[in-house]
């Protein structure tokens, strides 16, 4: 393939004539055709520059190719002299670089050269991004925050909205843990009305809890970038520069776009279960059946409801009890109004022994035949 090295296979970049013919050495130049070549900047290959059949190599250069070194000076920036090496000892005395935002400024005024000055023949920008990258690891620095003035990365704090998030939906189901931690108990035959007192007791601390992580999520997710310890720089976030960026542009603003996604989707979830106990009585439902006065009416207190799901549980181990016709629990009373058959007595034992199955407790407070 034209666009594929044919010493190292890389592909290549689209580089214009004036570039060669303002590089190369003198004796080299008459040798340029008129048409664009292809620029490898792929490290340690000999070649710099080919055509179909045609290449020209880093010793027929007037200056070296310092993406294609792993050692020495290293330039990057051949408009404004910022290379690997001034970048080391910029992080050495300030801890931070200032290479991008010179660039920037003085691309401004006086302006760059870089079609006649760097042998790639565009931006130096995403070339000083992975130098300032190079000059941290070399530093051995992998462990301190470099942040070049104005850039912007691609890579949030990864760990911390991970654990943001997880937070928040762990702390949102133990927040309304006092209303289905019954409900599953009961599935299998255990009484859980203690540990649901004792869940609604807390439930207000976890929903601040919950409510704390959610906005750390928040906070991790939208907030302005800085470059860390192996961070990728997206050179393209304020301004766009014809060479600056790399294909992986995409999928960097892809992955940004998908961790605000999770985002959202981890606030409908917390919403949710915070929300759970005001809900959940709709979908257990009941019988649909009311208490009339041509039944024998009966009144229980019912103590150990945390939400309106016990109401609809305790109704249901009533409603199971026979001769119970029908059944009507007040969450907000805290009692139980269950009618009868008119022509039997009220099974009261077998109604209080149908709400401690349920994991409540039970008291006989008035009948009205």
């Amino acid at each position: 393939m034209a666009n594929v090295c044919p010493s190292c296979g890389a592909k290549g970049l689209k580089v214009e004539p004036v570039t060669l013919r303002a590089l190369l050495r003198d004796v080299f130049v008459n040798d340029v055709a008129d048409e664009k070549y292809q620029f490898c900047n792929a490290t340690e290959c000999e070649v710099v520059y080919y055509r179909s059949s045609q290449t020209f190599t880093k010793s027929q250069l007037k200056v070296p190719v310092g993406v294609k070194e792993k050692t020495g000076k290293r330039p990057l920036c051949y408009c404004f002299g910022h290379s690997v090496a001034s970048i080391k000892e910029e992080l050495r005395i300030k801890g931070h670089s200032d290479a991008l935002e010179d660039i920037r400024r003085k691309m401004e005024n006086p302006g760059c050269r870089c079609e006649t000055e760097n042998p790639s023949g565009s931006c130096c920008l995403g070339s000083v991004a992975k130098g300032i990258s190079t000059a941290q690891e070399e530093l051995e620095t992998s462990d301190a925050v470099v942040v070049p003035a104005g850039f912007a990365t691609r890579s949030p704090s990864i760990r911390g909205e991970t654990i943001a998030k997880v937070g928040t939906v762990v702390s949102a189901i133990i927040a309304s843990s006092c209303c289905w931690l019954p409900l599953v108990l009961l599935a299998v035959g255990v009484s859980g009305a203690g540990i649901a007192s004792t869940m609604e007791a807390y439930r207000p601390l976890f929903i601040v809890i919950t409510f704390g992580f959610l906005a750390a999520a928040f906070y991790l997710t939208y907030r302005p970038k800085k470059i860390g310890a192996g961070a990728e720089l997206d050179c393209c976030t304020t301004e766009k520069v014809e060479g600056c960026c790399s294909p992986a542009t995409k999928g960097r603003f892809s992955m940004m776009a998908l961790n605000k996604v999770m985002l959202w989707g981890v606030t409908v979830i917390a919403v949710a279960f915070l929300l759970f106990p005001s809900y959940v009585g709709a979908f257990l439902g009941g019988d649909g059946s009311t208490v009339t006065a041509s039944m024998n009416r009966s009144v229980f207190a019912i103590e150990g409801m945390t939400c309106e799901g016990c109401s609809s549980v305790a109704a249901k181990a009533i409603r199971g009890v026979p001769g119970v016709l029908a059944v009507e629990v007040s969450y907000a009373d805290g009692q139980a109004m269950v009618g009868t058959e008119a022509c039997c007595a009220v099974p009261e034992k077998k109604i209080l022994a149908a709400i401690e199955a349920a994991g409540f407790n039970g008291q006989f407070t008035s009948a009205d035949k």
